[in-house]
């Protein structure tokens, strides 16, 4: 296995701890859960830099990248539902969306048919991802006694549940939107994805 799918199999496996670590009651497995969480998000741009540096490109990694990169944001979304900080119909509206959109575009590939990704979708998966830091960072902040001293009242404002689900909802506007323009800009594509002479 080449090293960028090993990273990438890294990422999948740093998943669960990240989930556990997040989950803990401990103020100090919660700060480190965010660690996790940046160096599997560190793994995604290395394995990318890699295979298009080095040509370490394969059809198992077109394959197993972008799902490794959805089972990680997945897993932290679920993880702010589980801790009653973000609305759970919003997430499966986010999780259904991108797995939907990665399994067709990784069956696309094994029938040797491309999706172009749009520059909507990239900035989608940029929004998810800065969001993400976001609610890490701030949540991750509040565990931690120097923070809650000296900035408590800033960091109240920062996890304001109104802020929090209003922020959340233009997220999920914006991954809705964009994976329906997406399936519609490809609706050529996937019908001769679907069709019966492949």
């Amino acid at each position: 296995m080449v090293l960028p799918n090993q990273l990438t199999t890294l990422r999948i496996l740093l998943t669960p701890v990240f989930l556990f670590l997040f989950l803990s009651d401990s103020p100090l497995l919660k700060q480190i859960s965010l660690i996790v969480f940046l160096i599997a998000a560190i793994t995604d741009w290395y394995d990318g830099w890699l295979a298009r540096k080095f040509n370490y490109i394969t059809n198992w990694g077109k394959f197993l990248d972008p799902l490794a990169d959805k089972i990680l944001t997945s897993t932290a979304f679920l993880g702010f539902v589980f801790t009653g900080v973000l609305e759970l119909w919003m997430v499966i509206l986010i999780i259904v969306r991108d797995i939907l959109i990665t399994v067709l575009r990784a069956y696309a590939e094994y029938k040797n048919i491309s999706f172009a990704t749009s520059i909507a979708a990239k900035w989608k998966t940029f929004l998810q991802m800065a969001f993400l830091y976001y609610l890490l960072l701030v949540y991750t902040l509040k565990t931690i006694d120097f923070f809650i001293y000296n900035y408590g009242q800033i960091l109240v404002k920062l996890t304001d549940s109104a802020l929090i689900y209003y922020m959340m909802l233009f997220v999920t506007a914006v991954t809705v939107i964009t994976g329906i323009l997406y399936l519609y800009s490809n609706r050529y594509l996937i019908r001769r994805l679907f069709s019966f002479e492949n």
